[in-house]
């Protein structure tokens, strides 16, 4: 199919006045892993399947753009080192909940049902090794509260690539 300039340009007006194209989404690749969540209470666990968000791409596209995302998954962003973070929900589609992790894996804040598409920044008063996000509702649906645990290698100190 051939597409003229004037066809081109307005279709790149629209990209521009929407955000970032629904193609940017496909550039990403994320690599597989899984979790468990620890109840610091009875040490009941809860595995779960996860994409890594790792590299600063991946950091930056984390769960944008998904029409979708099935129960007992989720994202993990591994930000290399304990900092503060401030989590948005730009371009996100779905409503998600945000577990923010100490370097042990602790849960030390959680954000409950984030609005998609709100430009609130979201997250604690201390710094953050990393971020689980779930489908919204799953936080209440785990029962999970702070000082629960994730446990995965990269707060083992381990180093873990994204393939």
């Amino acid at each position: 199919m051939r597409v003229g300039r004037m066809g081109l340009a307005l279709a790149l007006l629209i990209g521009l006045m929407t955000g970032a194209p629904s193609w940017a989404a496909q550039t990403v690749e994320f690599g597989a892993s899984r979790v468990d969540l620890v109840a610091a209470r009875d040490g009941h666990r809860t595995a779960l399947a996860v994409e890594l968000a790792t590299t600063p791409a991946q950091l930056e596209q984390g769960l944008m753009f998904r029409h979708s995302l099935a129960p007992d998954t989720g994202m993990l962003f591994d930000f290399g080192r304990p900092r503060m973070v401030a989590m948005w929900m730009k371009n996100t589609l779905i409503p998600l909940d945000m577990l923010f992790l100490d370097a042990g894996g602790r849960i030390v804040h959680i954000e409950q049902n984030a609005e998609p598409g709100s430009l609130q920044p979201r997250g604690p008063a201390q710094m953050v090794l990393g971020v689980l996000e779930l489908p919204a509702g799953s936080a209440a649906r785990f029962g999970l509260h702070l000082g629960d645990r994730v446990e995965h290698p990269i707060f083992q100190g381990e180093p873990v690539k994204s393939r």
